[in-house]
């Protein structure tokens, strides 16, 4: 029997070595730059400091742990990848400077099982290289992330597909070198089967950045995520990614891993969040005393600590899952921890947000703009709810229904079988108590 929480000397020894070099070299980097400028590769950082930073994470064999070996990566897994990522989740610029930024990790992997040979050549490799980045447009402005309503279509004209419509939240198309467009391409069939995925190289004609989107608190026009139209766009038959109404396979396959890895930085977050809470309950005196002495802020420590620990142990346990069975086999796993991620973001962030004070809610602590990051966590890569349903409909199929009109935990059911099972004890208890 193979059971342990312990993580090989080797690899506890590569995690150290990220702590430190995220607390040293990498965080200087969040606090001196725009978070903007992680995906705008045309800023100096990306050709200066940026590639003397990614050099340090390659010699340590650390570079897009993500991918396979036959991608340049190491095969590392879920599991390590999640122990890796906690800490990159610290930082703004730590996934960048280890190759496992989003969206780009889910686009290298639909390029790399479905591109042609030239376009991994074009795209991929330059993608895996972090010299561009790329865009997922999947949603809509009129019905976010329920492809039901999807209206973006493609249509074929000679050989050539011809894609219109609007598409929303679409992170980071601004900086991109590519996006991957989801489309209507048969509006007879059900949606599943009649969607399919493009790639769409930024330069093409007729895509129109309608406006930038921001995060709340950003100024208006000043945000990273496109609400975009594609007008009349044109790409080669080739661009059809997986053939025609394939988008749904391929989106599974992508968001996945995508709903794993935002949990996995989650935990690094809330773990910062706890630091900074425990330091400033400590080190805040009132009322005669410090914070950490009032039994309320104790609780506040005590509750915090004991749902990240719940959550990080369930974000490994699913991460060990999909590394044994597969991630569509850890369906429930991945959508649990989904669940939970924004839920207990925004609890501990809170808490640590109200233990500061006034100071806590400024923009001279980092609090308010991680707590913001929790409702984005509970929409991206699928809203709560969704998520919410897949558990339930994966527990219930484990369960049948009662087999008679009495459920089976019925007492009086249960009694009369247990009796009929040892009749000579009952006879016996029967004995006795007429004696």
């Amino acid at each position: 029997m193979a059971w342990d929480f312990a993580t090989e000397p080797e690899f506890q020894a590569k995690l150290d070595w990220v702590r430190e070099f995220v607390s040293d070299e990498v965080e200087a980097l969040d606090l001196s730059l725009h978070h903007h400028v992680v995906y705008d590769k045309s800023h100096p950082v990306h050709s200066t400091v940026l590639p003397r930073l990614q050099e340090q994470v390659k010699a340590q064999g650390l570079w897009a742990c993500h991918l396979g070996p036959d991608l340049g990566g190491l095969g590392y897994g879920q599991l390590k990848l999640a122990l890796l990522n906690e800490i990159l989740g610290r930082s703004t610029w730590g996934p960048m400077t280890f190759g496992t930024q989003a969206p780009d990790t889910g686009n290298a992997e639909i390029l790399a099982h479905y591109g042609t040979a030239e376009q991994k050549k074009k795209y991929l490799e330059p993608l895996l290289n972090n010299e561009i980045v790329s865009c997922f447009s999947m949603t809509e402005p009129q019905g976010g992330a329920d492809p039901g309503v999807f209206a973006c279509s493609a249509v074929q004209d000679g050989d050539e597909w011809v894609i219109n419509g609007e598409k929303w939240f679409s992170s980071n198309l601004r900086f991109a070198a590519f996006a991957i467009v989801m489309a209507i391409t048969d509006p007879d069939v059900p949606i599943y089967q009649g969607a399919s995925m493009f790639l769409v190289p930024t330069d093409t004609p007729g895509i129109e950045i309608i406006r930038n989107v921001g995060l709340g608190g950003e100024d208006l026009g000043d945000g990273t995520h496109a609400y975009v139209r594609y007008n009349n766009v044109r790409v080669p038959m080739e661009n059809v990614l997986g053939g025609p109404g394939q988008a749904f396979v391929i989106a599974q396959t992508r968001l996945g891993g995508g709903r794993i890895h935002h949990a996995m930085r989650a935990v690094g977050m809330c773990q910062r969040a706890i630091d900074m809470l425990c330091e400033r309950a400590l080190s805040r005196h009132t009322q005669g005393s410090v914070l950490a002495s009032k039994q309320m802020v104790q609780e506040y420590v005590a509750d915090s600590w004991i749902e990240l620990h719940q959550f990080r142990l369930m974000v490994l346990h699913a991460a060990w899952t999909i590394d044994q069975v597969g991630g569509h086999k850890a369906r429930k796993e991945v959508a649990a921890v989904k669940v939970m991620t924004a839920k207990v973001l925004k609890d501990i962030v809170f808490r640590a947000m109200h233990v500061h004070g006034s100071l806590g809610v400024s923009n001279e602590m980092p609090l308010i703009g991680m707590w913001t990051m929790a409702p984005v966590f509970g929409i991206a890569d699928g809203p709560t709810e969704v998520h919410k349903v897949t558990v339930a409909r994966q527990v219930l199929k484990t369960y049948k229904p009662a087999e008679t009109m009495w459920p089976s935990a019925h007492l009086p059911g249960r009694i009369a079988a247990a009796r009929a099972r040892f009749p000579e004890l009952l006879e016996h208890h029967i004995a006795n108590n007429e004696v």
